[in-house]
């Protein structure tokens, strides 16, 4: 796999991962008085979609990877 791929598949794979937490977390914030009135079909829907988005949004380019001369 090409080093500059695998940088980047690496980053975008963070940043799709703490995108996934932080739609959790604010579809449990807004939402839910206890565990049982999540709902977590919706939840993980809304992460799923939030995870795709974000690696669209990722191939037009990561900021925290600086080109390389």
């Amino acid at each position: 796999m090409n080093k500059k791929f695998s940088k980047w598949l690496k980053a975008a794979g963070i940043r799709t991962v703490k995108t996934m937490a932080e739609t959790a977390l604010a579809i449990i914030g807004t939402n839910s008085v206890g565990i049982t009135d999540v709902d977590w079909v919706g939840l993980f829907s809304a992460a799923a979609l939030s995870a795709i988005i974000t690696v669209l949004t990722c191939i037009k380019g990561l900021p925290e990877l600086k080109e390389e001369n």
